[in-house]
């Protein structure tokens, strides 16, 4: 595996933040299906946001709403969901860093978040930068829709990739006898 997140896989075992994570997830009733709750929960916040913009976006859904205020309206939404989402998988990641961070899988997951919320933050830039900005020509209106794509099928690959985490071990490691 890369040994990068070896390392760091090294450094978070024994760590505080283990000992914090495993303490709660061992000893709070009922916790690790509450955290796992609120994790999915907020990849659908996410989810839900996203693909109605991007799917407005593109000019499939909604078309009374005017994409700048839709914008407005569901990037608050968006953001805290991420938020939300980075605090509950990292209960998870540092319960178990090797079995995260050594795993391809996760690596893929953030190879496709990383561009997806970098094109978010660029889309909601500009929109707030300048209201109408992605209707004000043709050549922005075309940008939205290509940048409104891309998104699309990177977020898709997130909860995909995330779901794969938990099934990949069956790829990469596959028993011995059945």
């Amino acid at each position: 595996m890369n040994t990068f997140t070896s390392g760091l896989a090294e450094l978070i075992s024994d760590s505080i933040f283990q000992e914090a994570s495993l303490f709660l997830l061992r000893t709070v009733p009922g916790f690790p299906p509450i955290i796992q709750t609120v994790h999915i929960l907020g990849i659908a916040v996410v989810m839900g946001s996203i693909v109605m913009l991007n799917l407005r976006v593109l000019g499939l859904a909604v078309p009374s709403q005017n994409i700048s205020e839709m914008t407005q309206r569901l990037m608050p939404w968006l953001w805290s969901a991420l938020v939300i989402n980075a605090i509950s998988g990292s209960v998870f990641l540092f319960a178990r860093p090797n079995r995260y961070l050594n795993n391809p899988v996760f690596g893929w997951k953030f190879t496709f978040l990383i561009p997806a919320i970098l094109l978010t933050l660029f889309f909601h830039y500009m929109s707030r930068q300048q209201p109408d900005f992605w209707n004000s020509s043709r050549q922005r209106a075309l940008t939205a829709k290509i940048i409104a794509l891309l998104s699309l099928v990177l977020w898709i690959m997130v909860p995909m990739a995330g779901r794969w985490i938990a099934y990949s071990e069956y790829i990469y490691f596959p028993a011995e006898n059945f």
